[in-house]
């Protein structure tokens, strides 16, 4: 539980890592920790945490769904806090609006799956709508064009958002996407189903990115930047794909752009 200590009014938050950022970046964990303890929230990273589900969903595997989201909705219920945050659109969605669908005719589990969903965000829609902050450390001579990924703008409105944080980086110049909202061909098992189809659609949003004369991508999902920054590397570009939040928390040295050399453990 959090700190007997915590003062009034400072939000209590987990941290859900998320199963990319875990495996494949363990910056962005990072830099979303550092984003919520500038934003004044005692912040906790719970221990039991896995996979959301979304995986298993997805691919149709209901039985394997349901079981995950019951255990995710007793390891967050567990810290006792005020809110969850993801550094991912995709996996903040899942939990908002699948969990009271997967357990909603389960008298047991309905409530505390719509109790969880209620309190579960979007980490830059949380910092700028929930908190209003924007506050952010990050300073970087660059610029960067931003892609808005699916489960993100269109499932929780996130657009505005990162736009506002990035406008407060210090040196930062956005170039917008011909197409921002566009999908990258990612879209979880989409990807692996329908590889050709992926690809295509991955090769329209390189072009576009390269279009730009931006140097770095900027994006709030990590799965459409290791789309994305694959197919950059297998044309030979020289743009940097990196998580947003990585730039508002200034940790840009912290770790290579995604797709190029390996991230310190």
């Amino acid at each position: 539980m959090p700190p007997e200590t915590t003062p009034p009014g400072v939000p209590r938050v987990a941290l859900l890592v998320t199963c990319l950022a875990d495996l494949f970046r363990p910056t962005v964990a990072q830099a979303a920790l550092r984003l919520l303890d500038a934003a004044g929230c005692t912040v906790r990273v719970p221990e039991r945490q896995t996979c959301c589900g979304q995986p298993a969903f997805n691919s149709g595997d209901r039985v394997d769904a349901v079981a995950q989201a019951r255990f995710m909705v007793e390891a967050l219920e567990a810290e006792s806090v005020d809110y969850v945050v993801a550094p991912s659109g995709s996996c903040a969605s899942h939990i908002r609006h699948q969990y009271p669908i997967l357990l909603g005719d389960d008298p047991a589990w309905a409530g505390r799956a719509r109790e969880l969903a209620d309190k579960t965000h979007e980490l830059l829609s949380f910092l700028v709508d929930r908190l209003g902050w924007t506050d952010v450390p990050g300073r970087l001579d660059a610029q960067v064009t931003y892609h808005d990924t699916c489960s993100g703008v269109r499932e929780l409105g996130v657009k505005a958002q990162p736009r506002a944080l990035m406008a407060r980086v210090e040196g930062l110049a956005v170039t917008e996407l011909a197409a921002p909202e566009e999908c990258c061909g990612f879209g979880g098992t989409f990807c692996v189903k329908y590889p050709d189809i992926s690809g295509r659609m991955a090769g329209d949003k390189a072009d576009d990115v390269v279009a730009t004369g931006a140097g770095m991508v900027l994006g709030g999902d990590m799965g459409c930047l290791l789309n994305i920054a694959g197919m950059l590397k297998r044309r030979g570009s020289s743009v940097q794909v990196r998580h947003v939040a990585e730039v508002l928390a200034g940790l840009t040295d912290a770790a290579p752009p995604i797709g190029e050399g390996t991230e310190a453990p």
